[in-house]
């Protein structure tokens, strides 16, 4: 009995001391104690990671673009993401990765984004976003408003998750800039974000009521701008595969190799076209 009532004794003394806190050590609290430990070492951000070029491809789907021509403009991209050469392209770059953002686009607040911002680095990748972009339903839009998409590809190329040695648009279009601000206002606003706009002026059809003989003048002339900026146009429409393909290694391939150089400016250097064209026949045809 006696020995009982000391092992109870002895596990109570046990009890008590768990539930007791801790001595402070110098006469120090607990909670003074708690207080002094080392903070929690700060959590650096990860670093963005690097491409080749971040590429927007901004596609005309205006109601000027027939079925036929959407469908072709449409398989040159597939086609050209599918390409052995495309993706060698991309495997020579520095990185080895590049980032693609894909939209189509017409009036001034028309943009449908097929594929938004998407890093390439390796065929299956890019076979991966060129199956996305085809899967995608055909849409078409009133009015042309190359500023719009200017403005548009700015705002992805500023919210791009990537790091990119070089900021590229790509604008294709079958006609002059009719709808939204002046394109050259646009233009030289991407410019002096370092920004390179190349064109794909589609000059198929003969000439209508709003369209003008010398796209492709126009598109050198008011549209494209920045360092290795060029136009390539297409005229049959047997070349839009082969077009688009070439296009797309030339944006990938160009390494800088100095620091980016803007062109002067729509009112500095005088175009060889008006660069209102678009607007002037806009207004004379439809009074607006």
């Amino acid at each position: 009995m006696g020995t009982d009532v000391r092992i109870a004794g002895f596990l109570a003394f046990l009890i008590a001391a768990a539930l007791v806190p801790p001595v402070a050590a110098q006469g120090q609290p607990p909670s003074r104690l708690l207080a002094q430990a080392p903070p929690p070492a700060p959590r650096v951000p990860a670093m963005p990671t690097e491409v080749d070029v971040a590429l927007v491809l901004a596609v005309d789907i205006s109601f000027s673009m027939d079925m036929e021509e959407l469908a072709l403009q449409r398989a040159g991209y597939v086609e050209a993401l599918r390409s052995p050469e495309v993706h060698k392209a991309i495997a020579n770059g520095a990185t080895g990765r590049i980032a693609i953002s894909f939209f189509e686009w017409a009036g001034v607040n028309i943009q449908h984004h097929l594929l938004p911002w998407t890093m390439i680095d390796s065929p299956e990748t890019a076979l991966a976003a060129a199956a996305e972009i085809e899967k995608q339903p055909t849409r078409r839009g009133q009015r042309t408003s190359i500023s719009g998409a200017i403005d548009f590809s700015v705002r992805q190329l500023d919210e791009a998750p990537f790091r990119a040695l070089r900021k590229v648009m790509d604008i294709s279009g079958d006609g002059p800039n009719n709808s939204g601000r002046v394109v050259t206002v646009a233009r030289d606003e991407a410019l002096r974000k370092g920004i390179s706009i190349n064109g794909l002026p589609i000059a198929i059809r003969k000439p209508g009521y709003l369209d003008i003989s010398q796209l492709d003048i126009y598109y050198e002339d008011c549209v494209i701008g920045g360092q290795g900026a060029f136009v390539i146009p297409i005229t049959e429409k047997a070349q839009f595969i082969q077009t688009i393909r070439t296009k797309l290694i030339m944006e990938i391939s160009d390494a800088p190799s100095e620091p980016a150089r803007l062109i002067m400016p729509a009112q500095v250097r005088v175009p060889r076209v008006s660069c209102t064209v678009g607007e002037d026949m806009w207004r004379n045809r439809m009074g607006n």
